[in-house]
């Protein structure tokens, strides 16, 4: 199957129509965009991975240091290659754009010249236009007059019809002259667009070409940091195989032993309360009432020292 290209695919009838090349810039346009997209996408990606690395690298500080410290250091390491990543996308992109804003100001003049020079010649054929029938109406006048006017006028009616007769040739001379250097400007256009459309097919493929690289190149580092994380944490998984519980059990107990018997059986000897203990309750209660400011945590106190005397404790 015949391969496509811009040269052959992007042409307008119309001489002065510039659809063609106007389709293949805002595509170009548009890929310069997507890659700013990318490029603005990795530097953001670097800085959540970079806020990632310090938090981990404050948490490995309080617990889980050493392995938590490599992980720190490995989502640090991919931040630093993310944006490295970033930075040679925006050399690219910047290095496309200077390059392709030469073109693009050769073409746009050559653009100006040709629209200029089509409305020279489409003016000049109206000026033209216009002296031919300007001369027609003046041989026509002429021989209408040829036998009922005076010698003197027919003289008159020669002259102007010689007048026209000349302004019809010079309109026709720079007219034509218009006609030809449109033709050459259309010539040096159509090379001129044949090579900006090559030339824009190749940024497009190195574009392209690059944009994908970039993309695929930035997935590598993404699969090979989990791999790296997954290493480490195989090295736990590895500590937590020789894992014992039993062995963490007795060691504590080894290590923290206070000791294998425990306090002995408490037994107590209550006496009943008599009558004048009952009474001095009464006596303290009845008191208490009589004196509001008691504090009562004090009369507590002496209730408690009431009973203690007939409670002994082996």
């Amino acid at each position: 199957m015949r391969e496509l290209h811009f040269k052959d695919n992007f042409w307008n009838t119309e001489i002065i129509s510039t659809v063609g090349y106007d389709s293949i810039i805002q595509h170009l346009n548009d890929g310069k965009r997507t890659c700013k997209e990318i490029e603005d996408f990795m530097k953001a990606r670097a800085a959540i991975e970079e806020k990632y690395a310090k938090e981990l690298l404050g948490l490995s500080k309080k617990v889980c240091g050493h392995k938590t410290e490599n992980v720190s250091l490995s989502h640090l390491h991919l931040a630093q290659t993310m944006r490295e990543e970033a930075k040679k996308l925006e050399d690219f992109r910047e290095k496309q754009k200077e390059t392709r804003k030469k073109v693009e100001q050769h073409m746009d003049a050559l653009h100006k010249q040709k629209a200029a020079q089509y409305k020279k010649t489409a003016d000049a054929k109206k000026t033209y236009e216009q002296k031919c029938r300007d001369k027609e109406e003046a041989e026509q006048n002429m021989n209408r007059n040829a036998t009922t006017s005076s010698s003197k006028q027919q003289e008159k009616l020669y002259a102007k019809t010689q007048q026209a007769k000349q302004t019809a040739e010079e309109a026709d001379r720079i007219y034509s002259h218009n006609v030809s250097l449109l033709g050459k400007l259309r010539e040096e256009w159509l090379n001129e667009h044949v090579k900006a459309c090559e030339f824009f097919e190749k940024q497009e493929v190195e574009r392209i070409s690059t944009l994908r690289n970039v993309v695929w190149t930035h997935l590598n580092h993404l699969s090979q940091q989990c791999v790296t994380s997954d290493e480490l944490y195989e090295e736990v998984r590895k500590s937590l195989e020789q894992c014992n519980i039993q062995e963490d059990i007795e060691h504590f107990i080894n290590l923290r032993r206070t000791g294998d018997k425990p306090p002995g059986t408490l037994t107590t000897t209550r006496s009943p309360v008599t009558s004048s203990h009952f009474k001095s309750m009464q006596l303290i209660l009845y008191e208490g009432e009589r004196f509001t400011n008691v504090n009562t945590h004090f009369l507590c106190i002496l209730l408690c020292k009431l009973f203690s005397s007939n409670l002994n404790i082996n």
